[in-house]
């Protein structure tokens, strides 16, 4: 993408970006002290990947997530309190308590859901795909998964459907290096998610993960082509988690070396992108903790609107569940 980058999408990018940060920080603390029930899986240091593609899009253009959703609602326009209210449990969360990390969703914001099943979003999102092209509107469906769903039938079904029909689909993948905590070589032949897309028919990007500007030109072409009827792209993001597969310490697993995690977080994307803005007079040091300390205080709002919800009543379990 050669257009110009304008310094308000530079600001949204960085600003998603540090909402996210330090919405799974705090998420990560209050699992690790017993204060949100079940499995945590945390975005951090993935975010420039969902930043850098969501701020192309409206809440008209749908997407599909993951166990590791968290980031990706955030990034769509997310509210704090109600997604913590979802973390505790609680009624007032945007599923009323009942779908918890790995099921949290909102239709208004255009989030058909995380999903606790290993590739279980790119058929949704082709279903999404498929309805916007019969509809004829300029609207894309964006499907996040890992390098381990990657090799799941879900997807290479959508990939071909999407590919058949050209849909406006644009196939995400996050690549972690690590489908749980099997690294990526030991579960697949390829080095490159992204050589898969050619035996669909559609275009295969690689593209660094942890830089959001990188993100954002790959993703604007892809979600380009797809609103111009050109149909799917698969666009492989590399990046990295910071933390285990679920929470902070994990199950005590021993399977990344700590040197690779530290060089990993040498390439930290909020550093970057603040590094970035800095060197282009955009945004200052004082103004970059001035957004923390900022989104810092709306994040233990948001917990403290979560503490004090109610929970749902034993009257409303059956509640939302049959359409």
């Amino acid at each position: 993408m050669s257009k110009q980058i304008s310094d308000e999408v530079l600001l949204d990018i960085h600003r998603r970006m540090v909402r996210i940060r330090i919405f799974e920080e705090t998420a990560g603390k209050l699992a690790e002290d017993g204060k949100i029930p079940g499995a945590l899986h945390l975005y951090v240091g993935e975010e420039a990947v969902a930043c850098g593609v969501m701020v192309h899009l409206s809440n008209k253009d749908w997407i599909t997530s993951t166990h590791r959703g968290h980031g990706h609602l955030i990034a769509k326009g997310g509210e704090f309190d109600r997604m913590f209210a979802e973390l505790f449990g609680r009624s007032t969360g945007y599923c009323k308590g009942k779908g918890g990390s790995m099921h949290v969703s909102n239709l208004d914001l255009g989030m058909l859901g995380a999903n606790g099943i290993v590739g279980g979003g790119p058929p949704i999102a082709v279903g999404a795909g498929f309805s916007n092209k019969f509809r004829k509107t300029k609207n894309v469906s964006i499907s996040f998964f890992g390098d381990g769903a990657s090799n799941e039938g879900a997807f290479h079904e959508a990939a071909n459907m999407a590919a058949l029909y050209k849909l406006p689909v644009i196939f995400v993948c996050e690549n972690n290096g690590y489908g749980e905590y099997t690294p990526q070589a030991n579960h697949q032949a390829i080095v490159d998610v992204a050589d898969r897309a050619s035996g669909y028919g559609m275009p295969g990007v690689i593209v660094d993960g942890m830089d959001a500007v990188a993100v954002y030109e790959a993703a604007g072409e892809a979600i380009e082509r797809a609103r111009n009827g050109e149909g799917p792209t698969l666009l492989e993001c590399k990046t990295y988690r910071y933390y285990d597969h679920v929470g902070v310490r994990g199950m005590g697993m021993t399977y990344r070396t700590d040197e690779e995690v530290e060089y990993w977080k040498g390439r930290d994307p909020i550093d970057m992108m603040e590094a970035r803005l800095a060197e282009q007079g955009i945004l200052s040091k004082k103004d970059a903790e001035a957004i923390h300390e900022e989104v810092t205080k709306q994040v233990q709002a948001g917990v403290e609107f979560a503490e004090s919800s109610p929970m749902p009543t034993p009257e409303s379990l059956l509640e939302d569940v049959y359409a």
